[in-house]
C-alpha cells in the first residue's frame, strides 16, 4: 500500500510542475499589474519602484523559483484587484465553494444511485422511463439555464427559496458555515441541485448500465441456482460490484464539481472561489487567477490519489496483483 501511494504522489509531481509551469506565466506574459496597480497617473521612479517590489527585473528562472517557493508556502502574493493577499481571499472563500460542492455530491450520490440501482432492476416499469426522461433533461440542459428554471419556479412563483447569496454564517475559527443556520441551509438548496445535477444524471446512467451488465454475469446466475433472495443477490453482490466503477467517477466528479462551480457561483451570486475567478477575469487578477488554477489542480491531484485508495480497497484483483509484484 505504501508503494502503491509512492507511486501515484510521483506521478502527481510532473502534473502540478505544468500547472505551475502555466500559472507562473500566467503571471509573466499576461497582463501588465504595474499598470493595473499604479493606474493611469504615475511617474517613472514610482513604475521602476514597483517592478523592483515585485521582482518583475530579475530573471525568469529566478522569478519562477521564487513563484514555486512562495507557492508551496501558500503565497501566491497580492490581488491586483483588492490589494490584499490571495492566500487570505481563497482562505474567505474555500468555505463557501468546497460547503456548495459536497452538498451538490451528496445529492448526486444520495439520488442518483438509488434511481440507478431502481432502473437497473425495473427497466420497464413506467417510473424507470420517468427517471431516463428525466436524465436526459438534465444532461441536456446547460447549468446555467437548470439555475434560472430554478430561481424563476422556487424564488420568483412559490418564494421558497432565496434566489441568491449564501443567507446568514457561523464563523468557527476561520471556516464561516451556513449550515448551520435556516437562511444558510435554504440558499443552499437550489445551488446544489443545480450543480450537482449533470453528475446526478450521469452517475444514475452509469449504475443502471453497470447493474444490468452485472446481472448478466454467471456468479449471479450461480447465486439465483444456489437459492439465494433478489435482495441478497441484488444488494448484497450486484450492487457491490456495481460500485467499483462508480467510485472513480464520483471521486473525479467531485474534483469537476468544485473546478466547475464557476457558472452555478455566478448565476446564485454565491461568494466562493467561482465567483471570485470570474470577477478577477474581468479585471485581469493575474495572482488570483494563478492561485486557483494551482488550487484545482491540486485538488483534481488529491481527489484521484483518494479514488485510486479506495479502488485498491474495494477491488482485491488490484490487491492480489500487487502482491504477486512485488513477490
Amino acid at each position: 500500500m505504501l508503494a502503491f501511494i509512492i507511486s501515484r504522489i510521483l506521478q502527481a509531481l510532473p502534473v502540478m510542475a505544468v500547472v505551475a509551469l502555466i500559472s507562473f506565466a500566467m503571471f509573466a506574459y499576461v497582463g501588465d499589474p504595474v499598470a493595473i496597480m499604479l493606474g493611469q497617473d504615475f511617474t517613472e521612479q514610482q513604475r521602476q519602484a514597483l517592478v523592483a517590489s515585485l521582482g518583475l527585473d530579475q530573471p525568469f528562472f529566478v522569478q519562477f523559483a521564487k513563484f514555486i517557493w512562495n507557492a508551496l508556502q501558500g503565497e501566491f502574493g497580492l490581488s491586483y484587484r483588492l490589494s490584499r493577499p490571495v492566500a487570505g481571499l481563497i482562505q474567505e472563500r474555500a468555505p463557501a465553494t468546497l460547503e456548495l460542492a459536497l452538498c451538490a455530491a451528496l445529492v448526486s450520490l444520495c439520488i442518483g444511485v438509488p434511481m440507478g440501482v431502481y432502473t437497473g432492476l425495473y427497466r420497464n416499469s413506467w417510473l424507470s422511463r420517468f427517471f431516463l426522461t428525466f436524465s436526459l433533461i438534465g444532461v441536456s440542459l446547460p447549468t446555467f439555464l437548470i439555475g434560472i428554471l430554478l430561481i424563476l419556479v422556487f424564488s420568483v412563483w412559490l418564494g421558497w427559496l432565496p434566489s441568491f447569496g449564501r443567507g446568514d454564517t457561523v464563523q468557527i475559527g476561520w471556516w464561516s458555515t451556513g449550515l448551520l443556520t435556516v437562511s444558510g441551509l435554504k440558499a443552499l438548496v437550489l445551488p446544489s441541485v443545480t450543480l450537482g445535477m449533470f453528475q446526478l444524471t450521469l452517475i444514475m446512467r452509469l449504475v443502471r448500465a453497470e447493474m444490468l451488465e452485472v446481472l448478466r454475469t454467471d456468479y449471479i446466475k450461480f447465486a439465483r441456482a444456489r437459492g439465494l433472495g433478489n435482495r441478497a443477490i441484488n444488494f448484497g453482490h450486484a450492487l457491490k460490484n456495481t460500485l467499483v466503477p462508480v467510485i472513480t467517477v464520483a471521486g473525479l466528479q467531485l474534483g469537476g464539481i468544485i473546478a466547475f462551480a464557476i457558472v452555478t457561483e455566478t448565476v446564485f451570486q454565491w461568494p466562493g472561489m467561482g465567483l471570485l475567478f470570474i470577477q478577477s477575469v474581468n479585471s485581469a487578477d493575474i495572482p488570483v487567477m494563478a492561485a486557483y488554477l494551482m488550487l484545482i489542480a491540486l485538488v483534481f491531484v488529491t481527489i484521484n490519489l483518494v479514488v485510486d485508495l479506495l479502488y485498491y480497497a474495494v477491488d482485491p484483483r488490484l490487491r492480489v496483483g500487487g502482491a504477486k509484484r512485488g513477490h
